[in-house]
């Protein structure tokens, strides 16, 4: 997971069969996704959240998250280094090689928060589901994404300067998905060619087909810092997933 300039850190994906589908909620009446979606505009610089010395992407991902909601309401807030530190600690001691799996960090930020900001829940998107990526986007904010890198886009000078679109050898050889390059990014728009993902400080631009094929997680992320925008369509069976969260609540105090 090392590299000169940047890490990665995101581990291999854990399943919980309690995990929500984000798929359940999305009902027949729900309207198609916009062609495009922007929520980074309000946003005046990404910070890098030590992920080029620690292995903390699954908790920088957080922090961007947070700031892009914040602003798209105007009421920015950033988290700081040291909040997002915090949570990465509560996992495994800092460093270059010690990640984290996106299903802890997501429990743990709907349980205790980050910078004294909780989530209201999650969803598991279908794996590599570029209709479910977009109408995440365009929902909620945002998209939690996981990605097992291929090795050609990890083998550059500079990882920042790599495309990540699809090789002309497609997936094999050094376009496989590789588990052991791990890394977490999180959405704050799309248009019909990319997905917009912030990593490393910066927007950067994924093509469709790239996410398709190397995503190996994703989910929606649901938060008060969006949601008080009350422009959830309808559609979107909100009130079954609240039912869900509370049916799991009581199962884990039972």
């Amino acid at each position: 997971m090392q590299h000169e300039r940047y890490q990665l850190g995101k581990n291999v994906p854990v399943t919980d069969l309690r995990t929500l589908r984000f798929e359940r909620y999305l009902g027949a009446t729900l309207p198609p996704p916009p062609a495009a979606v922007s929520w980074s505009t309000g946003v005046r610089r990404w910070p890098m959240y030590l992920n080029d010395r620690y292995g903390d992407c699954t908790c920088a991902a957080v922090g961007h998250m947070v700031e892009a909601w914040t602003a798209s309401v105007h009421q920015p807030h950033t988290p700081t280094d040291a909040a997002v530190l915090q949570m990465y600690e509560h996992f495994t001691p800092p460093g270059p090689e010690n990640g984290c799996n996106m299903l802890d960090v997501l429990k743990y930020w709907r349980t205790v928060g980050i910078d004294r900001d909780r989530i209201n829940a999650f969803a598991l998107l279908g794996r590599g589901s570029v209709a479910q990526a977009r109408q995440a986007v365009a929902l909620f904010g945002g998209c939690y994404i996981g990605l097992a890198l291929p090795q050609y886009v990890v083998d550059v000078p500079d990882l920042l300067q790599a495309e990540w679109t699809m090789a002309s050898f497609g997936t094999r050889g050094a376009g496989a998905p590789d588990p052991e390059n791990g890394h977490c990014v999180n959405a704050v728009g799309y248009d019909a060619e990319s997905l917009y993902v912030v990593t490393w400080g910066t927007i950067k631009a994924m093509s469709w087909a790239f996410y398709h094929a190397y995503s190996d997680e994703s989910y929606a992320v649901l938060s008060a810092d969006f949601l008080a925008r009350g422009l959830t369509p309808a559609g979107f069976n909100l009130a079954q997933l609240n039912t869900d969260l509370a049916a799991i609540g009581s199962a884990r105090a039972a």
